[in-house]
Parts: C-alpha cells; structure tokens; sequence
C-alpha cells in the first residue's frame, strides 16, 4: 500500500523517534508499505517519521538490489574523511543542496527478521544511511547545508511549510 509522504512543516518530521520493542506483523505491514511508497517516488531511502510512524526504523534502496529494512540503527563508526555531496528528501519535494557528510560509516541495527547486522557503507549507501538516520532523530538535510544556501531555499522552505499547513487541517 501507498503511504501518505509528510512534507516539510508537518510536525512529526521533527520528532524524535522511538524504539521499535517487537517486530511483529504490524511492523512488518509498515516496513512493507515503506519500500512501495518509496519505490512509487523513485527515492532511496524512506524514514518511519516520513510516513507518519514515529518508531526507528527506515528502508533504504541504493541501486544494488538490496532491500533494506533497517530496526533500531545505531552508528558504531563513522570515518574521518568528510564527504560533500548533493542531497534531497521525498518530504521537501523539489529541492537539493550539498550536505557534508562522513564518507564511511558502519552501522548496527535489526532486519526484518530480527537479526542483528553490521554493515559498513561508503557512497550512497552510505549517504543514505546517514539521512535517513536524521529523520528518526527529528533533524532534516536542510539542517546540515550552509547559513548561504538556507538563505537561498527559504522563500521555497516558507512556501511548502504553508502548503503543508494548509493540507493538514
């Protein structure tokens, strides 16, 4: 099933999420919907919080054709080499900025199945990782770009917060 995309201004985009307890068929379901949604958007990456769950959780696909279902992630290494690259989000349609990142990072979480892995990713995946990750912890990819290309992107950030706003009542 198609899930509702949250678009910049609504608010559970800037809550921190919480941990999933059990995987059970519920979380299952959502995990599920999540790949269709961002499949149907021709993203990457979909966080729980994008779709209205406020639980730790994201689904990712980078082109490699792996599906990932990824529980309650935690970082346990990021790498020193900084990285800067273009970045976008299904929730704030329409606009990209340059977002400096680490190059490497592993990270621990639970597939669907509730085990635990531990991959290490660079590139995309890596990227991907990372950005995701943000949206369990409130924080968005225009939270990271420069004092200049905020000033650049406001007019378009006020506009689609209003519109936001405005579908949501």
């Amino acid at each position: 099933m198609i899930l509702k995309i949250r678009k910049y201004g609504d608010k559970v985009l800037r809550n921190k999420s919480t941990a999933v307890e059990k995987i059970d068929d519920e979380i299952l379901k959502i995990l599920d919907d999540m790949v269709d949604t961002m499949k149907d958007a021709q993203g990457v990456g979909l966080a729980a919080p994008q779709v209205g769950v406020n639980k730790t959780m994201f689904v990712v696909e980078v082109g490699d054709g792996k599906i990932r279902k990824v529980i309650n992630p935690e970082f346990i290494e990021y790498s020193a080499e900084i990285v800067e690259n273009e970045e976008g989000c299904l929730s704030i349609p329409g606009i990209y900025k340059k977002v400096c990142r680490p190059a490497v990072v592993k990270l621990k979480y639970l597939n669907e199945k509730g085990e635990t892995v531990v991959e290490e990713a660079t590139e995309l995946l890596s990227r991907a990782f990372q950005h995701e990750y943000d949206h369990l912890q409130g924080e968005l990819f225009v939270d990271k770009i420069s004092p200049m290309a905020k000033r650049m992107i406001n007019k378009k950030l006020q506009m689609l917060k209003k519109e936001t706003l405005k579908e949501n009542k």
